[in-house]
């Protein structure tokens, strides 16, 4: 009940994310705006987390996340049923304000019940559910264009992975009803029988953007770089398949390229959270956001090679690496700095940050490929990728010490 969900969603999201853009384009967008129109699920993201925090925190995580699957189901069925790319790309933001509100309430579960010493490993597993959907999703969806012949098969398959989600959501066990039970009868085991004198401190509870006002120290440095980090890994999922299609591969190829990616992204999931733990957060972001940076800046320089099919193939397979080893960093962080007493404020802060991030790379993306080329987007994503690097090399040793994770 803690991963199922959450590999169920990514499962058909991982069909429909590579074909958006494919789709779009199919129905008359050109290339940079298919770029636009896929940048609305990112969008969307951005937009989720605020109410996503306020209904957490209202009706819990296990009724957000049935919300959250019964408007992404509505949301996949207008994809299919749009009369026109406005109602297709407003489609694709509902879809991405659910996905927010899906991940943060998932996310807060995590931050206050897993204990620090294998914090990072939880929550890779929790980022590794994502990468096992989004690695299998593209190789579904490439056997349903191959049998159906058509992208819509792709948002049908989503919708059967939702309303599974939901049905599980509402009649399996609530994990987080469990955890809270289990709190209790530790409490009861370890009453003294004393009495409780002076009062019960109460929790101030903070909105999310006063939570983001006090913490502007963490957010502004750490959080930065975080959202470079959302950043190249939102540019990865609208470079790689425009790229695929400016040279002139059909859906089926990008849609295997992609999954190929994917399936090293998926590879190396659990190292990520076993380095996070052992020898400290910096040894999984940095080299993360140094092969990501230098792969973008690669493929912006093949783009008319006679090998440019080829140097597409392994530029993918690098980023995957790349985006591997990230895995659960931006989570793991995320818990790191946030407050346990009541983290859900917090995340929501740092979530409208790194989404942030992962929202405007597209944008940015696809305005410098309107102005110039898919070449000098792919550049652009690969500086961010370097400035990242050189951020948390900086902030993390100072706002997520090595020591201060030993000791607690």
């Amino acid at each position: 009940m803690v991963y199922l969900p959450t590999l169920l969603f990514s499962l058909g999201e991982g069909a429909v994310v590579p074909l958006v853009p494919v789709i779009a384009a199919n129905r008359g967008a050109s290339l940079a705006s298919a770029g636009l129109i896929a940048s609305a699920l990112v969008v969307g993201q951005l937009c989720g987390n605020i109410p996503a925090g306020w209904l957490v925190a209202k009706l819990g995580e296990r009724y957000t996340m049935v919300i959250a699957g019964t408007v992404s189901l509505l949301g996949i069925v207008v994809t299919v049923l749009a009369p026109s790319l406005v109602v297709f790309t407003i489609a694709v933001f509902v879809v991405g304000m659910a996905a927010a509100a899906f991940g943060l309430a998932r996310h807060a579960f995590m931050t206050t019940r897993v204990p620090l010493e294998f914090r990072a490993r939880a929550l890779s597993l929790l980022g590794g559910s994502f990468r096992a959907g989004m690695f299998v999703g593209p190789f579904l969806a490439a056997a349903l264009l191959a049998l159906f012949h058509t992208e819509n098969a792709a948002l049908w398959f989503f919708c059967v992975c939702l309303v599974a989600l939901v049905l599980l959501v509402l009649f399996g066990p609530d994990p987080e009803a469990q955890a809270a039970a289990a709190e209790r009868e530790s409490v009861a085991v370890e009453d003294t029988g004393e009495a409780v004198s002076g009062s019960i401190p109460a929790i101030e509870r903070a909105g999310v953007f006063r939570t983001m006002w006090r913490n502007r120290g963490v957010l502004s440095r750490l959080g930065l770089a975080a959202a470079s980090l959302s950043a190249v890994r939102s540019a990865r999922q609208v470079v790689l398949p425009l790229w695929g299609v400016s040279i002139g591969l059909d859906a089926s190829s990008i849609a295997l390229v992609v999954g190929v990616s994917g399936a090293i992204d998926f590879a190396l999931f659990y190292a990520s959270g076993q380095v996070m733990d052992r020898f400290g957060r910096l040894w999984a972001a940095l080299p993360a956001m140094v092969l990501m940076g230098l792969g973008f800046l690669t493929l912006s320089l093949t783009h008319d090679a006679g090998t440019r099919v080829l140097w597409f193939g392994m530029i993918a397979a690098v980023l995957g690496v790349g985006n591997g080893l990230s895995s659960g960093i931006l989570l793991t962080l995320g818990a790191d700095v946030a407050p346990q007493s009541e983290p859900a404020a917090f995340l929501g802060s740092w979530r409208t940050l790194t989404d942030a991030g992962g929202a405007v790379a597209p944008l940015l993306f696809s305005g410098i490929a309107a102005i110039g080329s898919l070449a000098m987007g792919a550049a652009a994503m690969g500086v961010i990728g370097v400035l990242g690097a050189i951020g948390f090399l900086r902030w993390i040793p100072r706002f997520v010490p090595r020591r201060a994770v030993e000791d607690a």
